[in-house]
């Protein structure tokens, strides 16, 4: 009963998400402004990541930026970079991540701060793998399967993740 009631909070929240979104793309459409390309790849990734977990779009666009700065420092640099290039407005987030300052600098670095830090946000460790399998889905479909798995073998303790 209990595993019953929690998948319906999560289908709930998930619906939640998907309309919010839609709410705001049909203001957008309707009010004549017209988002920044690069924005509108973000808003995808950011909504996807949001309904596929449960979780408010702000939670997951610091997500995003946290996973993403963990990559370009501990991934193969050049196919991060060409992940990184693939998502207009991946720059902004990662730097947007990195106002954590002294907190961040005393975990140190690697996985275990990375989750650290997404735990800090509220998610849990099904909700990090969750969104990771989803951006992980995202970056092979925008770079491609063979170059995201070089990005996974090549990051220390990602294979858990993918």
């Amino acid at each position: 009963m209990r595993s019953k009631m929690i998948r319906n909070v999560a289908c709930v929240r998930r619906l939640y998400f998907a309309s919010h979104r839609l709410k705001i793309i049909f203001s957008k459409q309707n009010s004549g402004v017209q988002p920044a390309e690069g924005r509108v790849l973000m808003d995808e990734l950011i909504g996807r990541l949001a309904a596929t977990a449960g979780i408010d779009s702000a939670v997951a666009e610091k997500t995003v930026g946290i996973i993403l700065g963990f990559l370009r420092s501990e991934g193969p640099s050049e196919d991060v970079e060409a992940l990184i290039n693939q998502i207009p407005g991946a720059e902004a987030a990662i730097e947007a991540s990195r106002s954590g300052g002294g907190l961040s600098r005393l975990m140190g670095g690697g996985l275990m701060a990375v989750g650290t830090r997404l735990m800090a946000l509220g998610l849990g460790m099904s909700d990090i793998k969750t969104v990771a399998r989803e951006l992980f889905r995202f970056g092979r479909d925008k770079i491609g399967a063979d170059q995201m798995g070089k990005i996974v073998a090549g990051t220390p303790g990602l294979s858990q993740f993918a």
